[in-house]
């Protein structure tokens, strides 16, 4: 039996890398003041189709769409914010509590071609700002991200790359610009891109076709076709991370993949993993949850893959070196339980080992890279002591029972 195509085991190794992404990012964003929360693994398929948009490539090619039993159409989710905003609309004492600050982290799906830090199964860490339509808003997400690479020692290996993708207003007359650009070009657009020209020409410039690109080259800038509003916002979140001393490049070239997109869009990029360098990317979304049938309310903010940031992540501390305690007799091993329970309650990892010879036991000691052996015989139960013995310089002293605690303190 071997793993679904796409998809692959996180071994004990793996999970401690997994695991360090995860734990640092919850840390960093706690300190921001966000809250953890978790949405279901999969949603009715009118959510992403309505979210994220029916023409973007998630919908339309990548997502995992069953019939249940009830013939309702439901979709694995392919990413969180759609489901976090649902969730919004859904639970109403939450627009009680805005500016909503979210944390969330879990595993995401889409049918795609899996290659290097991308799978069909993957995982994401999730930022979102519910309710809070000012650039300050845009400022922070970025920040909590940049302190999250930083801690991660990715940051310095990462570009922060942000574009405007404009207001409503802006990107009516900016559509309609492109549409007339893309019109004198029909015949050679990809079949994608011709599909998408009545219906979201703003999708043909995320196009990853390579004649759609050489187009895209001399498409008209969204930047030329800003109002003032939105040049004033977009001023606004260069001038505050450049205040909070957060490096920057504008790419007019930036263009998320999502159709819930408005204002700024940013990408942290790398080079260090191939040609998928993108590790963390977001923007601000303020008409999703109106979309979604809730109230008008602003809301940004980002994801990252897993598995591409534990790709860069220097390898996390080692776990702490265990005890091990190694019990001849029956009587032995009895009292070894109690010992063993006593100095996990005290915070202190313990292996009990059963089996083998003294030599076996010790063998398997230094493979589990233990500190110490705890070596208790009757001997030493009958005079209420342990052998304790010092794995590093091999060392061996006698101590009592009750002063384990205190000995293995480090």
């Amino acid at each position: 039996m071997q793993p679904v195509r796409g998809t692959h085991d996180l071994l004990p190794d793996d999970y401690r890398r997994f695991a360090h992404v995860v734990d640092t990012a919850r840390d960093v964003a706690r300190l921001y003041g966000y809250r953890e929360m978790a949405t279901p693994i999969f949603e009715f398929t009118e959510l992403f189709a309505r979210g994220i948009g029916e023409t973007t490539d998630v919908v339309s090619k990548e997502m995992y769409t069953f019939k249940d039993r009830g013939d309702e159409s439901l979709t694995l989710r392919p990413e969180y914010t759609a489901g976090i905003c649902r969730a919004f609309v859904s639970n109403g004492e939450l627009a009680q509590q805005l500016p909503l600050k979210v944390f969330a982290a879990g595993p995401m799906f889409r049918y795609e071609r899996p290659q290097k830090g991308r799978q069909r199964q993957f995982h994401q860490i999730d930022l979102e700002v519910l309710g809070a339509p000012e650039p300050g808003a845009d400022i922070e997400v970025i920040s909590v991200a940049a302190d999250i690479l930083d801690r991660l020692t990715i940051l310095d290996r990462c570009v922060l790359k942000i574009n405007s993708l404009g207001d409503p207003e802006s990107r009516t007359g900016y559509r309609k610009v492109l549409m007339d650009y893309y019109s004198g070009h029909t015949a050679n657009l990809s079949e994608d891109s011709r599909n998408r020209l009545a219906r979201n020409p703003l999708r043909i410039l995320d196009s990853k076709d390579e004649g759609d690109k050489a187009i895209n080259v001399n498409a008209p800038s969204f930047s030329d076709h800003l109002n003032e509003a939105s040049r004033d916002f977009f001023k606004s979140v260069q001038d505050g991370l450049t205040a909070a001393g957060i490096a920057f490049e504008v790419d007019p070239a930036l263009v998320r993949g999502l159709d819930y997109y408005t204002h700024t869009a940013f990408e942290f990029v790398t080079t260090h993993i191939g040609a998928q360098g993108t590790v963390l990317g977001g923007g601000r979304y303020d008409g999703l949850i109106a979309e979604l049938g809730g109230p008008p309310t602003a809301g940004i903010g980002w994801a990252g893959g897993i598995e591409r940031l534990m790709m860069l992540a220097d390898e996390p501390k080692p776990l702490p070196r265990p005890v091990v305690i190694a019990p001849l007799g029956a009587a032995a091993e009895a009292r070894a339980l109690g010992i063993a329970r006593t100095l996990r309650k005290l915070g202190i990892a313990v292996e009990q080992e059963y089996r083998g010879n003294m030599k076996r036991r010790m063998q398997r000691a230094n493979k589990l890279n233990a500190r110490v052996a705890l070596i208790i015989g009757d001997d030493e139960l009958a005079k209420g002591v342990a052998q304790l013995k010092d794995l590093d310089s091999g060392a061996q002293r006698e101590v009592p029972l009750d002063g384990l605690a205190e000995a293995l303190k480090v």
